[in-house]
């Protein structure tokens, strides 16, 4: 079975992180695979463990992107595919990622019986780009799930809908993005750490691309980031329950502005 994981670095949230001039001082951050597509990199190792065959991990980013490749492979991936866009970094959203994604595949000449994305990246929480791929691959796509079963080309997953579960079968070709709840991702261990070192890795640009900067530009543009306001001391109500609901959709109309 071939197995492509498209995977992407974002900045640990579990460590400070600091904005200058509205962007994300990455001198100070701490980078890691995007935890989501950690669930999809397990998957995929799960796959090439009960059926064999081969897993390639995809990212697109700088330079220093290279290292979650590496991560990935010492999980136990078989080769990375980096394409470096810094060129684009200022003009860079789902669309041109998605396009570009799709372009790597055909230059790699990548076979695949299944893709796998992480559901969403921390950094951005758009959740677009695994559906915008398998769209310019004309392949079905099903998004969120929390279990895989593959038989023959017939494949059935458990998708989460908002707490709820969705089962939905399909078939190979495929592109799934893996939710929390997928599996338990392996911690890459030293021999696989040593061997990652060794397996193939190719770095492409966007020029070695058959592609026009003019149609995979970015669609969207950010106006601004910012970190969220700090949490204020919560405030409890008194009285009578017909009082407090009175006082409290005051307080939500008046001071939250929220109705």
């Amino acid at each position: 079975m071939d197995i492509l994981v498209c995977l992407k670095q974002t900045f640990d949230t579990e460590e400070k992180i600091t904005i200058e001039n509205g962007r994300i001082n990455e001198e100070e951050a701490e980078f890691v695979i995007n935890p989501y597509d950690e669930y999809a990199v397990e998957e995929a190792i799960r796959l090439k463990e009960k059926f064999g065959g081969e897993v390639t991990v995809i990212t697109i980013g700088p330079e220093r992107a290279e290292q979650a490749l590496r991560t990935a492979m010492a999980m136990g991936a078989d080769k990375g595919v980096i394409v470096d866009i810094e060129e684009l970094e200022e003009q860079v959203d789902e669309h041109t990622i998605a396009q570009i994604l799709a372009a790597t595949i055909q230059e790699e000449d990548l076979d695949y019986d299944i893709i796998l994305c992480g559901y969403m990246a921390v950094d951005d929480g758009s959740a677009q780009v695994g559906p915008r791929l398998a769209e310019l691959l004309h392949i079905p796509h099903i998004s969120t799930i929390t279990k895989l079963h593959i038989d023959g080309d017939q494949v059935t997953v458990d998708k989460d809908v908002e707490g709820d579960l969705e089962v939905i079968e399909s078939t190979l070709p495929i592109l799934v993005t893996a939710q929390q709840g997928l599996n338990d991702p392996r911690y890459p261990s030293l021999p696989g750490i040593m061997k990652a070192k060794k397996k193939p890795l190719s770095r492409l640009e966007v020029d070695d691309l058959d592609l026009d900067e003019d149609e995979i530009a970015a669609k969207t543009e950010t106006l601004e980031v910012f970190l969220p306001p700090k949490k204020q001391a919560g405030k409890v109500l008194q009285g009578e329950l017909p009082k407090q609901v009175e006082e409290l959709v005051q307080l939500l109309r008046n001071e939250a502005k929220v109705i």
